[in-house]
């Protein structure tokens, strides 16, 4: 038997972890000393990898430097069908060619995380392909129906006489297939995945195998700080994210947030973790210099120290002093771009409402109106206070926040 440190162990088991089923049985497995076999799954439902994937590859990267085995399930039928995970409605159907350009994606970002060399990463295709009606009719027949009702938005929606498809009922048991064919020792997932997790469990037993601990990871909020992150809610932060929308997006989240961020995405100490918990409770404010800890070390972990750094000097020089962003983006106007007047030499005269919807700052008319009564239209600093306004080309036009762009004469 292999004896573990009990402080890795505390950190494997406890830290950044919503459940272990079983716990006991895990532990044994780890002291038998034998190389676990890793299983973690990722739907390419849309493509990019974010945060909240990144929590579970990082507790593989700290067992893959123990000696274990990863193996990525890249859900290339799975992703067809779509698993609701707690959504309301049935999800719409991927095209195998719309999956396989996401998953693209994922196989590239996978190792900015884990470590390539020690991963086995396999598309499910490699066995479904092969399936034969034979074969659905034979793994269907292991569980009932009921037993699927238990999970609960499959139950929600069945007694609220809402749409459930027969092909979300084949996705556990798809999912499940995926731990037998790797023989997976361990399979990790989010907590909104742990039917799922056991339905493998259930049927690695049912053919003759050692049944699979879950790992159950917690769902880290998104930007909104309320729901789970998840680019369907385009409340993520992607791992490709350009650096500056990186610490951008990680300073604009609620202060709530950061002590499961912290523990999940970072190293922090224990005691410093503590800390962080004091902290948000005891001042109810903003804790600047924490989320900047926070988006330093993200950005530095996807990109790099020196990009670190110039994000964090971007940040301050627009969201603090109000500056516009070194890398604004411009558009090119003529007399036929919606809202141009008129063009005499560099001067540009514009209707503000319909050109600010017309080259896409905002999404309508109405709402551009608004914004300018509001007083949230700038033009180099001042505000727009009249409809018909001359620019200069080159101007800076700024739309509430966080919204800029040059204006110049095409």
């Amino acid at each position: 038997m292999l004896k573990i440190d009990p402080a890795l162990l505390h950190q494997i088991t406890k830290r950044g972890v919503a459940n272990i089923i079983v716990e006991s049985e895990f532990i044994q497995r780890l002291e038998e000393g034998k190389p676990l076999r890793l299983k973690m799954g990722f739907d390419p439902s849309r493509p990019d990898l974010h945060l909240g994937h990144v929590v579970g590859l990082r507790k593989l990267r700290a067992l893959q430097e123990l000696g274990h085995q990863v193996v990525l399930i890249v859900g290339d039928w799975t992703a067809q069908i779509g698993d609701p995970s707690g959504q309301s409605d049935t999800r719409t159907m991927l095209s195998a060619s719309e999956v396989k350009a996401n998953a693209e994606t994922y196989m590239r970002q996978f190792f900015r995380v884990i470590d390539r060399e020690r991963t086995e990463a396999v598309y499910q295709s490699e066995w479904f392909n092969e399936f034969t009606l034979a074969n659905v009719i034979e793994l269907t027949s292991l569980f009932t129906v009921n037993q699927f009702l238990h999970r609960e938005d499959f139950g929600r929606r069945y007694e609220a006489g809402q749409p459930l498809a027969v092909t979300e009922l084949l996705y556990p048991l798809l999912q499940a297939y995926d731990s037998v064919k790797i023989r997976a020792d361990v399979e990790f997932g989010g907590n909104d995945q742990l039917f799922n997790l056991l339905v493998g469990r259930e049927l690695q037993q049912k053919m003759g195998q050692r049944p699979q601990q879950c790992f159950i990871m917690p769902l880290i909020p998104g930007t909104d700080g309320v729901r789970k992150m998840s680019k369907s809610l385009d409340n993520h932060i992607a791992i490709e994210d350009p650096p500056n929308a990186i610490f951008g997006k990680i300073m604009a989240l609620p202060d709530s947030v950061l002590p499961l961020y912290f523990e999940v995405l970072t190293d922090m100490p224990e005691k410093e973790l503590v800390e962080v918990r004091e902290a948000v409770i005891a001042t109810g404010g903003n804790l600047m210099d924490l989320k900047k800890r926070l988006a330093g070390e993200m950005v530095t972990e996807f990109h790099s120290a020196q990009a670190a750094r110039e994000a964090e000097t971007e940040f301050a020089r627009v969201v603090q002093h109000g500056e516009a962003p070194s890398d604004v983006s411009e558009v090119r106007v003529t007399v036929a771009t919606d809202g141009v007047n008129q063009i005499s030499g560099e001067k540009i005269m514009i209707d503000a409402v319909r050109f600010l919807a017309g080259i896409g700052l905002v999404p309508s008319r109405s709402e551009a109106r608004r914004l300018l009564d509001q007083g949230a239209v700038e033009l180099n600093g001042q505000r727009i206070k009249e409809q018909e306004t001359e620019v200069v080309s080159g101007s800076i036009l700024k739309v509430g926040r966080r919204r800029y762009m040059r204006i110049v004469r095409g």
